[in-house]
């Protein structure tokens, strides 16, 4: 059933054509993700999808009926309301229904308003609805239902607009980068929240865990053009490079064509037959295809490093907390050359204010930093770039120098790195304040690379940056030489470039976890299991026990359900160990597209049999208690 149909729109502003003529549709039940590079008009396509800005030609037709939720970038939500508030003033009449009976509960001397509210949360079948939104408020870390908006800080605004688009429950939900400013825990609810909901997705993501795990379909908008690929994020990418291969073929075939046709115009007579006009007209065509180039530049990062010392960085006893908030304790850590090391935890923790301790930002409490001599920082942080009126992009860069030293003595001009970047010649001159939210971004990494730092320190680098960019970013760093200290929740780019994790557990503790994200999620999988297994063989004990202390206690499970019972232990745990093990072969950077796409599948089979094996132990236990 198709929900909505974008039929030849097309968007311009000046000369700048961002796309034209492009068609697609989403039918109940996808969950799509659209790919683009930044700049390209994704953020302008769902505008027009929202209805928030419309299409120069084309239009937008959705299904009557159906109801939709758009989470935007940077919600728009009332200051003055609060977060109970903003959630209530959604359109839904189940929602109302609620507030009603919640407002009743608060004049239990008015019975007959409490009835009627109890009457209506029993026709509208609300006491489920209600449990949902709670749960919902809950994982997205949204307790103080009284907050107002006003106060709120920008990742908790961008939380409570997700939230409000999942409890109305739309036919379809439109999202505008949804992992942005949510902790790894709360990226895997999601993650687990939309896959187990019949809920329709249109979506904007560069987390490409996320589009692994969620997505059934992928748009690439690439040149002007839209592709689709209906599959997961790992069938994206081997058909991307087998189409990309086809094309290379084509355009071979089109440029020997256009040598023989341009052969064959200089050798032509005047006197031009109908016949030959044609071919003339044809050797246009031809001409035009022979000449297309792809628009990508791949960014050559080969940045002279100053050498580093034998000292790079210790930190001795080091102690910080806020009012009712401690940080860090004694904690005590010494770097050595090449290290690479990744930050993951909860909001809240303590990363950034670890990273601006460091940094000389902020002063500990306690304890001292010591920084080698030759030790020459690079700042990435998530306050991104400061935009000066009127600066131009060619400016920003020129602010460090007009050139940029390379190694093996070359250099290379401001405006030959920007070109490096994926801005060309035209774009350098833009205006700062022009670019789009990832362009800046683009911008302000390239502005700490080049001052030519030998220990990277990056706070969320990947919010906001295209996949393409990612993809380049992560080549630069799994080549580069020094140290480097990244705080991310794209858990594909940590996996690729870290080598060992400081996980913030809060309240002071931070543990030192010798591997990747997914050797991290493996490990803790595995300890949950364990657990388990643990809690289920002490009931059993306990059980045995009191049948041998009350010899008439019977068992309410017959022999073949114990024989059961005892094998599901066995087999779950099983199956936890080859999942720990299939997770660590997507580390092997050699594994080809279809490889990666088998393991995907081997993995969702082992995670179904686990869920499945798991809900028959617990309906067994429960008959034993």
């Amino acid at each position: 059933m198709n929900l909505l149909s974008v039929e030849n729109i097309s968007k311009s502003y000046g000369e700048l054509v961002l796309f034209e003529n492009l068609s697609f549709g989403v039918n109940k039940d996808q969950k799509i993700a659209l790919i683009a590079k930044n700049g390209t008009g994704k953020t302008s396509i769902l505008n027009i999808m929202s209805g928030t800005d419309s299409p120069d030609s084309g239009q937008v037709n959705y299904r009557k009926g159906i109801r939709v939720s758009f989470l935007e970038q940077e919600p728009a939500l009332d200051p003055n309301l609060t977060v109970e508030e903003t959630i209530f003033a959604a359109d839904n009449e189940i929602l109302r229904v609620i507030q009603r009976y919640e407002k009743a509960l608060e004049s239990p001397e008015d019975v007959d308003t409490y009835q009627s509210a109890f009457e209506a949360m029993e026709r509208f079948h609300a006491w489920d609805f209600e449990t949902l939104y709670k749960q919902i408020l809950f994982k997205l870390k949204l307790e103080d239902l009284h907050a107002k908006v006003g106060l709120l800080s920008g990742g908790q605004k961008k939380r409570l607009a997700l939230a409000n688009a999942l409890i109305n429950k739309p036919d379809l939900l439109v999202l505008d980068e949804p992992t942005n400013h949510l902790d790894l825990e709360m990226i895997e609810w999601l993650e687990e929240y939309f896959a187990k909901e019949n809920i329709t997705l249109f979506m904007v993501t560069h987390d490409r865990f996320f589009l692994e795990r969620v997505c059934n379909e992928i748009l690439e908008l690439d040149n002007g053009q839209l592709y689709a690929y209906k599959g997961n994020y790992s069938y994206y990418l081997e058909k991307k490079e087998a189409r990309l291969e086809q094309e290379a073929v084509e355009q071979h075939k089109s440029q020997q064509l256009f040598k023989k046709e341009l052969e064959w115009m200089r050798k032509q007579p005047k006197a031009r037959t109908t016949k030959s006009k044609s071919r003339i007209d044809d050797f246009q065509d031809i001409k035009q295809k022979a000449n297309q180039r792809r628009k990508e530049h791949e960014i050559q990062l080969e940045i002279n490093m100053e050498r580093m010392g034998s000292k790079i960085l210790e930190l001795h006893k080091i102690s910080k907390s806020f009012p009712g908030k401690p940080i860090l304790d004694q904690f005590d850590y010494t770097f050595t050359t090449g290290e690479r090391v990744g930050i993951i935890g909860k909001n809240g923790t303590g990363k950034s204010t670890f990273l601006n301790i460091i940094t000389g930002i902020e002063k500990p409490d306690g304890g001292k930093v010591v920084v080698g001599e030759t030790i020459r920082f690079g700042y990435y942080t998530q306050k991104g770039i400061e935009i000066k009126q009127g600066q131009k992009v060619i400016d920003v860069i020129r602010d460090f120098g007009d050139f940029i030293p390379l190694k093996k003595g070359r250099q290379i001009s401001a405006q030959q790195l920007l070109e490096r970047f994926l801005f060309d010649r035209k774009k350098q001159y833009d205006f700062v304040e022009k670019l789009s939210g990832g362009e800046r971004k683009r911008l302000y990494l390239c502005t700490v690379l080049i001052q030519n730092p030998n220990f990277l320190i990056l706070d969320e680098p990947t919010n906001d940056l295209d996949i393409v960019t990612l993809n380049v970013l992560e080549s630069f760093l799994l080549d580069f030489p020094g140290c480097l200290l990244v705080v991310s929740h794209d858990r594909y780019f940590m996996d690729k470039i870290v080598d060992h994790l400081f996980v913030f557990r809060g309240n002071t503790v931070i543990e030192d976890f010798p591997g990747n994200y997914s050797d991290y999620r493996a490990y803790e999988d595995s300890k949950i299991a364990e657990v388990r297994i643990e809690k289920a063989s002490n009931k059993e004990k306990n059980s045995q026990s009191a049948k041998v202390q009350n010899p008439d206690s019977r068992s309410k499970l017959s022999y073949l359900e114990q024989k059961e019972y005892r094998n599901l232990e066995r087999d779950i745990q099983n199956l936890e160990l080859k999942k720990k093990k299939l997770q660590q072969k997507f580390a092997d950077d050699s594994l080809t597209g279809t490889e990666i796409d088998q393991l995907s599948i081997d993995l969702q089979e082992i995670i179904n049999s686990i869920d499945s094996k798991t809900e028959r132990w617990f309906e067994l236990s429960a008959l034993l208690e």
